[in-house]
């Protein structure tokens, strides 16, 4: 197993986080709503999604991440993009996709802000431990969305697996992804794992999240 670490973007891994405050007069509790990308928030492509101008995003994707934010929630995408690692195409035309897709999301709700994308860019036969379905993704991102909290100016130092003590409690986030690759990870890490349809990803179980007649309140 290697300790190769995620990727961030438009960032270093680990300088420090500004996060917007959650709309109206939301408090932030701890939440996290971690999210696989393709298949949850945009529709899934046989051969990659390979430019912004191929991102399609799901019915209804942007007025569930604007519900979750609304409700206490901070939002952090986990995607594995081996293309990158592969050399199909770089990091720079990954940024253009992600940049698109916060667009499309803010278009349809513009409370949809994402707090922060982290991605894999190892193709599976280097044994990466920030490639789902193993946790590094997950355990990166609660790290630096915490230390967004405790400490905004300062850089962190991330840590992995065995090396990483006193974790908080995952107690109320969740994970929501497609494939079982993300309900592993989601398991290894200690939090709520979702499948949904790749067909209708989020929205289509938005109500296992926050319940209709909870919607709104936090």
């Amino acid at each position: 197993m290697k300790m190769l670490p995620p990727h961030r973007h438009r960032s270093s891994l680990e300088e420090p986080l500004t996060l917007s405050n959650l709309p109206g007069t939301t408090e932030w509790s701890g939440k996290i709503a971690y999210l696989d990308r393709d298949g949850v928030l945009n529709r899934w492509r046989e051969g990659y999604v390979n430019s912004a101008n191929e991102l399609e995003l799901l019915a209804g994707a942007g007025n569930a991440v604007g519900l979750l934010r609304r409700n206490g929630f901070r939002v952090c995408v986990v995607t594995n993009q081996s293309p990158v690692g592969r050399g199909i195409w770089g990091h720079d035309a990954l940024s253009l996709i992600h940049d698109s897709l916060q667009e499309q999301l803010l278009n349809e709700d513009e409370d949809a802000e994402i707090d922060l994308i982290l991605y894999s860019p190892y193709p599976p036969d280097q044994g990466a431990w920030a490639r789902k379905p193993r946790p590094g993704m997950l355990e990166a991102g609660r790290q630096l969305i915490d230390n967004s909290q405790i400490n905004p100016d300062q850089p962190i130092s991330i840590s992995y697996g065995k090396n990483w003590h006193n974790r908080p409690s995952e107690k109320g986030s969740i994970l929501v992804g497609d494939r079982e690759s993300d309900i592993l990870a989601a398991e290894t890490f200690g939090v709520r794992g979702i499948q949904c349809n790749p067909e209708t990803g989020i929205a289509g179980v938005i109500d296992m999240i926050i319940p209709p007649d909870l919607e709104g309140q936090n």
